[in-house]
């Protein structure tokens, strides 16, 4: 047989990732933002922090503005390219560590639900089904109440959101599993229920958490930039999306560009996101695959 005709499970995923012409160029984008984001340090042009008192509310280049601020400056001065940059740091990062933060336990608790149906299953899906009824951005800020404003509390808000839809996905693909013959055999085999757990049945249910985690990326980046917009998130001077707007939303009509740059970034981020979700979608269930 040849190997072109049956690819590598990697290469297959990648053609099936790739026939999604919006997905390809959502990744494209998404690491450019990425890069520039992790090289903030090096490659901005001015201290986000700095406050250039003669320069208060400089246009961008494009409308007149000097070279020196490309994006212009903010209402104390300070360089809006620059903080974008850093901004972006804060906002992925908060992104990330709460996808992880959430996947983690919420993996967890789903494979134990779905492998103790009788007693634990019902206690741990009744918990997640209150969780459910408070709207992920309205439980985030209960829980910064509790916990208050800042950068680690920011990232357990929003990982405490995210945490139901993860556990309901995981025991839902597990329940879908258990029942297959190769968990059965595992269990005729002698496997351990630590075995059948996390070797046997979750490496079959990673496409749909991936998925997830994917849209639970960008939903944590509009709740950061939500949070931060209320005065609830990261805390000034640090640079962050969200409290950029919040900052900014005085000056919307004498210097537009104040709003409309971290709005914009914050759009095009999100959307990128949502592309590349619906790439994996479409090279992980095998519905929807294209492979020539």
């Amino acid at each position: 047989m040849s190997g072109e005709r049956y690819p590598s499970p990697l290469r297959e995923f990648w053609l099936g990732f790739s026939a999604n012409r919006g997905a390809l160029a959502a990744l494209v984008f998404f690491g450019l933002v990425a890069m520039a984001a992790l090289l903030a340090p090096w490659i901005a042009p001015h201290d986000p922090v700095e406050q250039y008192r003669s320069q208060m509310l400089a246009p961008p280049v494009w409308d007149g503005g000097s070279w020196s601020f490309v994006f212009g400056t903010d209402e104390l001065g300070r360089d809006l390219l620059s903080r974008l940059l850093h901004g972006g740091r804060v906002s992925l990062g908060i992104g990330l560590a709460s996808v992880l933060l959430a996947m983690v336990p919420g993996v967890v608790l789903g494979l134990t639900a779905a492998f103790h149906q009788r007693w634990l299953s019902p206690v741990v899906m009744r918990v997640m089904d209150i969780m459910l009824a408070l709207p992920g951005l309205l439980l985030a800020i209960c829980v910064i109440t509790v916990l208050g404003p800042g950068l680690f509390n920011t990232v357990i808000a929003i990982a405490i959101g995210a945490l139901p839809g993860y556990t309901r996905l995981t025991r839902a693909a597990a329940l879908a599993e258990i029942e297959r013959e190769y968990v059965v055999a595992s269990r005729v085999a002698g496997a351990g229920l630590l075995r059948l757990m996390f070797v046997t049945v979750l490496p079959n249910c990673l496409a749909p958490l991936i998925v997830n985690a994917s849209l639970s990326f960008s939903a944590a980046i509009l709740e950061t930039a939500g949070l931060g917009f209320l005065g609830l998130g990261v805390q000034a001077p640090m640079a962050e999306w969200g409290g950029m707007l919040s900052s900014a939303r005085d000056y919307i009509q004498r210097a537009p560009w104040v709003v409309m740059l971290p709005g914009l970034t914050i759009l095009c981020t999100v959307l990128s996101v949502n592309l590349m979700g619906d790439g994996l979608r479409d090279a992980l269930d095998p519905k929807l695959r294209k492979v020539s």
